[in-house]
């Protein structure tokens, strides 16, 4: 029998609340890891939720899709609190008062201070920092140096030699870039330094981070460019094939995501170190890790990379219990959730129920009129992470909004059923009561439905290129009222969080 990955942090009903870094408010342009992030921190603490849930925190490419990033390890450099450098004095006060922030340039500012003053403990963190990460670090450091010194061009399109990663080349890049290089550390230094700082505030108040990443990675990373291996790349290092899902209920083509697909039979030869590398580092970052696309961990959709769509691809089996093996004996206490949405078989359910993960139940797919439907609130098991929808889906209200008639009245009868005949439809409270009044341990509701935004304010739409990962909300749209209804809401289902417990 297989030995289950330990959910020990998900053994009591808890509430949680969907954000990314990147929608709290800021000053400038994106949302980061200082003021504003210890402000939700303590607005999480107040409504009694035990949770919060983030996007992956990776550095990402022009398109700031957190699913597309340069390193599976990096974090996000926009993510970095320049009023945090300044508290440091790293950065002063002049520079945070420019008319526009240019993050980059001040980052650079700002390791140049810090190259420049006398402050053994924070050089010595930085020694120690550069050390224990060099195994993914030094190759990403050296990846970004080249990709800005070829004008952010793909690695895939760099002069053979550099490509190719041929040894001399790569030990006169490091000597030419050496500076260039430190900073790019630097600033990984300063960013895991101010998440670990934040979570710390977390863990004071009872709140665990909620983390997640992509199943794959992107072909422009330095995880592919380094490790090239591991990917199924021809001679030259072109994708063959690329990752993506069938058509289902996101996209009548499917999604053609264009990762690279593992090579798993040359992963498994070294007991996959790469992977376990990986999680170590999400471990860390993260008290739960949800696996984006759990099901590729069974079987994926492999797509010829001439095909302009997902449709006509096929499903090629991984050995996904071989890898949770290897990630449990390497981190017995690493918490994982399973993204088991769209089309799941008996041996994806097989593997996910063997290491005992929770999935996921998202409950705008509830109401079809089937009774046996699994998202309905009374057919949701206690070891699951219900919603009442994810960064991929619309707002409640935005859902609501857009049913059809057919939909619509399912959704009625079965507020009719809980309540009363007379009901009056208030979404998407009414989402959000069934969710919190279900067995299921875990409950996350997106912060656009704690606000009651509609689909304007929604995160992502899949299968699409543009205008997605911009939102960000304002504190002037949270009212008393709606923190009173939903603080009352997680005390009466019996899924408040209690900080003097800890």
């Amino acid at each position: 029998m297989t030995e289950p990955i330990n959910i020990a942090h998900l053994r009591q009903r808890q509430a949680g609340i969907l954000l990314h870094i990147s929608s709290l408010p800021s000053a400038y342009g994106v949302g980061d890891l200082g003021l504003e992030a210890l402000r939700f921190i303590d607005l999480l603490s107040k409504l009694g939720v035990k949770v919060w849930q983030i996007l992956p925190i990776n550095m990402p490419h022009a398109d700031n899709s957190p699913y597309q990033c340069l390193s599976a390890h990096a974090g996000n450099p926009d993510f970095i609190s320049l009023e945090t450098l300044e508290f440091q004095g790293l950065l002063s006060k002049e520079d945070l008062a420019e008319p526009v922030v240019n993050k980059s340039k001040l980052l650079i500012k700002a390791y140049q201070a810090f190259h420049q003053q006398d402050k053994p403990p924070l050089h010595l963190q930085f020694s120690e920092f550069c050390t224990k990460e060099a195994h993914w670090l030094d190759d990403f450091a050296l990846f970004l140096a080249l990709r800005v010194q070829f004008n952010q061009l793909g690695w895939a399109y760099w002069p053979e030699v550099y490509k190719c990663r041929d040894e001399i080349t790569m030990q006169m890049a490091k000597t030419e870039l050496v500076e260039e290089i430190a900073a790019i550390k630097f600033t990984q230094f300063i960013f895991f330094n101010q998440w670990m700082a934040l979570k710390s505030y977390a863990g004071s108040k009872g709140i665990q981070f909620f983390g997640d990443i992509p199943i794959f990675v992107a072909y422009d990373s330095a995880d592919v460019w380094a490790n090239s291996n591991l990917f199924k790349l021809d001679e030259a290092k072109n994708m063959t094939v690329v990752a993506g899902v069938p058509p289902d209920y996101f996209s009548a083509t499917g999604q053609r995501w264009g990762n690279p697909h593992y090579n798993w039979e040359v992963m498994q030869s070294e007991d996959f170190s790469w992977w376990v590398s990986r999680m170590t580092t999400q471990n860390a970052l993260f008290d739960m890790v949800r696996i984006d696309h759990f099901r590729g961990l069974e079987a994926a959709w492999e797509i010829p990379i001439n095909e302009e769509t997902a449709f006509n691809g096929h499903w090629v089996e991984a050995p996904g219990c071989s890898l949770l093996k290897a990630i449990k004996r390497s981190l017995p206490s690493i918490t994982l959730i399973a993204e088991d949405l769209g089309i799941i078989t008996e041996e994806v359910e097989a593997l996910r129920e063997s290491y005992h993960l929770p999935g996921m139940k998202i409950l705008q797919f509830a109401f079809s009129g089937q009774e046996d439907n699994p998202y309905l609130p009374q057919n949701i098991e206690v070891d699951s992470v219900v919603y009442t929808g994810t960064h991929d889906n619309d707002t409640t209200i935005g859902w609501y909004q857009s049913l059809d008639d057919y939909h619509r009245e399912q959704v009625h009868a079965y507020l009719r059923s809980v309540y009363s005949h007379d009901h009056q439809v208030n979404m998407p409270r009414d989402l959000i009561e069934l969710a919190f009044g279900t067995k299921a341990y875990l409950a996350i509701i997106p912060m656009q439905d704690l606000l009651a935004l509609d689909g304007h304010h929604r995160m992502n739409t899949p299968g699409t290129a543009s205008g997605n990962w911009n939102w960000r909300f304002d504190w002037s749209q949270l009212t008393t009222e709606q923190e009173e209804f939903f603080a009352g809401v997680v005390e009466r289902t019996g899924r408040k969080n209690n900080p003097s417990a800890i």
